[in-house]
């Protein structure tokens, strides 16, 4: 394991004390790698302890989609669904 020194000023700004500050910035990093699409949901919710289902919500309801498609992707995965009929 290894150890991040992190600024007292950053600490101050953490909510509360439950969960404690390391939980929060771990939360927050796997959160931003998730956000960033470097990590998987499945991976996401597997470091934070969370069936994979819970952690999609979890995000969504923090403003990070599951779905993240620009409009020429999207139109391929609807293309791609017309063609299953």
């Amino acid at each position: 394991m290894a150890t991040i020194l992190v600024d007292d000023d950053l600490l101050a700004v953490l909510p509360g004390a439950h969960p404690g500050p390391a939980e929060q910035i771990r939360e927050l990093a796997v959160l931003e790698l998730y956000r960033r699409r470097v990590i998987s949901s499945g991976k996401a919710a597997e470091l934070l302890k969370r069936d994979r289902g819970e952690f999609i919500c979890y995000a969504s309801r923090l403003g990070i989609p599951y779905l993240d498609l620009d409009e020429i992707e999207l139109a391929r995965e609807l293309e791609g669904a017309r063609t299953l009929r």
